[in-house]
Parts: C-alpha cells; sequence; structure tokens
C-alpha cells in the first residue's frame, strides 16, 4: 500500500514528465539551432552529381519561441551556407497554446522567400499547416493558407507532386508528398477518422525516367 509521502512523490514525478516533453520543445530546442550536416551517398546515385541540400523543418513560428528575427537568422546561417537547393518540410505554425502571440503566416513567410539558392526553395506541408486551417480541416482539400502564404512569398509547395530539375547538366527528380495526417475527424465534413492527403504512387508515376528521386514528406514513417 502507498503511503501519503510515496503517492505524493509518484505524483510529482509523474506531473514532470507531461511537462518535460513541452517544456523542452518550446523552451530549450528553439534556443538550440545548430547546423547538422549529413553526408550521403544513396545507392544509385549519379556519382558525378554532386548537390548541397538545407533541410529546413519544424520552425513552428510563434512569439516568444520562434518569432520572425529567429527566423531571419534562419535564413541568413542557411544562405551562409551557400546549398544549391533548399528543401521546407512543414509544420511552419505554431499549433500549440504556449505562445504569447500569433505570427500571421505571410509575415514570416515573405522571410523565408529571402532563402537564396541557385535550384530555389521547395516546401512541403506538415501536419500542424493541415490543422490551423479550419476552413481546409472542413472541405479537405486546397490549399492551407501557410502554402498559400508561401506561394506568395516565391516558394513552391508541393502537394503530390514530382519535377525534373538538373545540377550541373544532370537531372533529378524532386517529389513532395501531401501531409500523411493532415485532416482530423470533423463533425461538419463528416468524418470520423483521421485521414491523410498523400499519395506516394501518385507522386512517384509522375517521374518518366530513370534519374534518380529525392522525396519530401513530412512524417518520416512513409
Amino acid at each position: 500500500m502507498f503511503s501519503r509521502r510515496r503517492f505524493l512523490k509518484t505524483l510529482g514525478l509523474a506531473m514532470a514528465g507531461a511537462m518535460a516533453a513541452p517544456a523542452y520543445a518550446i523552451g530549450i530546442e528553439p534556443f538550440r539551432l545548430r547546423v547538422q550536416r549529413h553526408h550521403l551517398t544513396p545507392p544509385r546515385w549519379p556519382k558525378d552529381l554532386k548537390l548541397r541540400a538545407a533541410l529546413i523543418s519544424d520552425p513552428h513560428v510563434c512569439d516568444p519561441w520562434m518569432n520572425l528575427d529567429r527566423v531571419r537568422f534562419i535564413v541568413e546561417q542557411t544562405n551562409a551556407l551557400k546549398p544549391d537547393i533548399v528543401l521546407m518540410l512543414g509544420d511552419y505554425v505554431a499549433g500549440h497554446r504556449w505562445q504569447r502571440k500569433p505570427i500571421p503566416s505571410q509575415a514570416w513567410a515573405d522571410i523565408f522567400g529571402g532563402f537564396a539558392a541557385p535550384l530555389g526553395t521547395h516546401a512541403v506541408l506538415g501536419n500542424h499547416d493541415w490543422w490551423d486551417d479550419q476552413r481546409a480541416q472542413v472541405t479537405g482539400t486546397g490549399l492551407p493558407l501557410a502554402g498559400r502564404a508561401l506561394e506568395r512569398a516565391g516558394i513552391s509547395v508541393y502537394q503530390n507532386r514530382s519535377v525534373r530539375l538538373a545540377k550541373d547538366g544532370k537531372p533529378f527528380w524532386l517529389a513532395g508528398l501531401d501531409d500523411q495526417i493532415a485532416l482530423l475527424p470533423n463533425r461538419k465534413a463528416r468524418r470520423t477518422n483521421w485521414q491523410g492527403r498523400d499519395d506516394l504512387s501518385g507522386t512517384l508515376d509522375q517521374v518518366s525516367d530513370d534519374a534518380p528521386v529525392l522525396l519530401m514528406a513530412h512524417e518520416p514513417g512513409i
């Protein structure tokens, strides 16, 4: 049988554990920005196709944790790396209540529009980008607010689409999936289960030759 002291101690540990994850996500992680380099040699990737890609994911822009000054700093740091291409992998909106105030999508999208790479900036959407748009949750189609803001900033948003690019005359395909858990259960939409907007086979069907493919996806489980 638990004593009162042991019960309170256990309860305190449980509460601390429950609070630790969100505290880390919004109070520590955003302030530990660092550049992580990976040198990859995928099977069958052409040896003479050297590609430097900068990947940006899950900024969850909001005040004060990831404010516009920090977004500018990320863009400056990324441009200093001189990437050939910038790939943005989703969850641009905060999607949590631990924020002083939300930041309008166009404000951060315009800053991300300052990425500089010869092959451009390309993006897919994350679950929070879908969840934050109530209209998109009801209709289940189209481009959510975050995606429209990115496109107005000159950034290509991929929803189950593949395009053929080239570096130094060497072709490759860039494919991007829509989100895999985009749609929440919704009474208005008569939707009882979570649904994705991803179509992997349809996306890859657009690849028409044997050039290598880079696939952008928000959830790595794909």
